[in-house]
């Protein structure tokens, strides 16, 4: 869809970011009697069903300074004269990242400016919090909002507990065993009595231990750890969980995993999983004696890094509280366990947590949200969930950070605006086909040079057919976190992060209650794991009448749902979650078998 006084303007698509010429009527354009219409040519002619509606700009000039800070764009030799590339526009509020918009305006988006712009002059709407229906409701097809309606069904915890519950009734307990027991309080609080003092009968000296949090707070506060009842107050909604007391640990120190979710449209259900995530550390060592010390038992970068041991050298951890999720597979596969089968059971977490509140989710267009999963490894190496956050922190605190986050905000602009905004755009006009041309620009992330431009051959936008055994979930699971290069665990271990000898190393080995047993042969990581500028397919994500399906992987980002002609199928015309539960049942059989 285009908007009436676009009718003139050539959008542009480009890698780096999206672009369209100015609008005839801006005094921009050369008048009538200079200016020949002429029709597009190059990669900008080639490029078509581009189908995005951008917003003219109305003149906002750009100063000296910025001119220096960033690279002009550049129009392509063969453009038309008169033609004049400018940049999208993302909108912010005071609760926007800060590595958001230096990530956009890194790619050569323009920041909103309400006092030059009009205010439907914008492209994307990034913020932490949500968005009022009305919001959504009025959205215009060139722009989009980084929260889906219904979400907060997934991030409040006694919410989450309710829907996983109604899901262990609906399709049995085999499937959502990945949930600890858990109680909502006040209505469960009668329930919680009878359950806590009928364990304590049955383990006689033994402790139980339970986990009590607060349902709407996040970072760990108001959590309260313990043993003996008598310790256990609350004094609004809570819920209180079995703690899990044999937790996977590295070098003594307890973690979990942040995992990064980007749903990209509940109408039909699109989810990928981020490859690359963060692992989160206690900054001291795990005593079940102790249960009130918080930086022992929670693993929340918040409260860990106001520690006394945040800065200290710790075994096997290193410096800080925080590793590369692709530095922990490292590390589990150095003691042979199988990190490609628990990828797998996380996958299926993932996929089971989001059908339990799917169906109930509203329609909404020109939207995705960004999940942060936290899971919790046992010593068994069987991944818990433990809640799933709402605007996942993309604070920079330390030099992980900066590794993951600016990427993974890379990453979801490519998803978003290569795949999914341009083909939006094209149902909902079903008509409107626009140029676009490749824009040759290169971000610190490794992104395309003037001369790796990739031709108009290797951008298909034929989307792939599923075949009824081929499951995208099994070629996904494979594209594990990469290992992480030598060089940067070199740095890492050499430096302040990491000071171990090589015996300290081989005297660390987690404490694991089982092991599964690896693969006989595993493929090199340059063969599963392919760089998004290198080879790209331009799926998209709206699936069509022939069955097309979205594109498999956007950068690190790997789809996970739909993961096979049948599932596909099933979320079409509303969501069928017992055939898609099928599916995935005989999924997980075949790779369990």
């Amino acid at each position: 869809i285009r908007r009436p006084d676009l009718c003139s303007s050539t959008p542009s698509l480009a890698l780096g970011s999206l672009r369209t010429t100015t609008p005839a009527y801006t005094p921009n354009i050369p008048s009538e009697a200079n200016h020949t219409e002429q029709p597009p040519a190059g990669p900008g002619a080639r490029l078509q069903e581009a189908g995005v509606s951008i917003p003219p700009r109305r003149g906002c000039p750009t100063s000296t300074l910025e001119k220096k800070k960033r690279k002009p764009h550049l129009m392509a030799e063969d453009e038309p004269s008169g033609a004049f590339l400018k940049p999208l526009v993302f909108r912010v509020d005071e609760t926007t990242p800060a590595v958001v918009q230096s990530v956009l305006l890194e790619r050569g988006w323009n920041k909103f400016d309400k006092q030059e712009q009009n205010a439907e002059d914008w492209n994307l709407y990034w913020r932490a919090s949500s968005f009022r229906m009305t919001e959504h409701i009025n959205v215009k097809p060139w722009q989009q909002l980084n929260h889906h309606p219904g979400t907060t069904k997934l991030t409040r915890k006694d919410c989450l507990a309710k829907h996983l519950k109604h899901m262990r009734r609906m399709y049995g307990t085999s499937l959502y065993q990945f949930i600890p027991l858990t109680f909502i309080l006040p209505s469960d609080y009668t329930k919680f009595v009878a359950e806590y003092f009928q364990e304590r009968q049955m383990l006689g000296t033994k402790h139980s231990y339970w986990i009590c949090k607060p349902a709407e707070l996040s970072r760990g506060r108001g959590i309260l750890i313990f043993s003996d009842f008598k310790d256990f107050i609350f004094d609004d909604m809570y819920i209180v969980q079995k703690y899990i007391s044999n937790p996977l640990l590295i070098g003594r120190y307890k973690c979990d995993l942040r995992i990064y979710v980007c749903v990209t449209g509940f109408k039909p259900l699109t989810i990928y999983v981020y490859q690359e995530g963060l692992v989160r550390f206690a900054t001291e060592k795990f005593d079940l004696s102790n249960l009130q010390n918080n930086y022992a038992h929670l693993t929340n970068s918040s409260i860990n890094k106001s520690g006394a041991s945040y800065e200290k050298i710790k075994e096997v951890i290193g410096h800080g509280c925080k590793w590369t999720l692709s530095r922990f597979f490292s590390y589990l596969r150095s003691w042979d366990v199988d990190d490609l089968l628990l990828w797998k059971k996380i996958h299926h977490m993932v996929i089971l947590t989001i059908l339990a509140i799917a169906p109930s989710v509203p329609f909404a267009a020109n939207c995705f949200e960004l999940f942060g999963f936290d899971i919790l490894i046992d010593d068994n190496l069987k991944p818990w969930l433990l809640e799933v956050n709402y605007s996942p922190a993309l604070t920079l605190d330390c030099s992980t950070d900066v590794l993951v986050k600016r990427k993974l905000v890379h990453d979801i602009i490519d998803l978003i605006y290569l795949n999914g905004l341009r083909n939006e755009g094209r149902e909902a006009s079903n008509a409107t086909h626009a140029n676009s041309n490749i824009d040759a620009a290169k971000s610190d992330r490794g992104g395309l040079d003037a001369h790796d431009c990739l031709p108009y051959d290797s951008l298909s936008f034929t989307s792939r057919m599923y075949n009824e055994d081929d499951s995208v979930v099994e070629k996904a699971v494979s594209v594990r976190p990469e290992a992480a290069p030598a060089s940067q665990l070199e740095g890492e271990m050499s430096g302040q992060d990491f000071h171990l000898s090589t015996r300290e190393m081989s005297q660390s080995k987690p404490k694991l209650r089982s092991r599964h047993t690896p693969h006989k042969t595993l493929m090199p990581y340059a063969s599963l794991f392919q760089s998004h500028s290198c080879k790209t397919k331009t799926s998209p994500h709206i699936l069509s009448d022939h069955g097309k399906a979205p594109d498999p992987q956007t950068g690190n980002f790997v789809l996970v749902f739909p993961f096979n002609e049948a599932t596909l199928r099933a979320s079409r015309n509303g969501l069928n979650v017992k055939r898609i539960i099928q599916e995935l049942q005989k999924l997980m059989n075949k790779q369990h078998s």
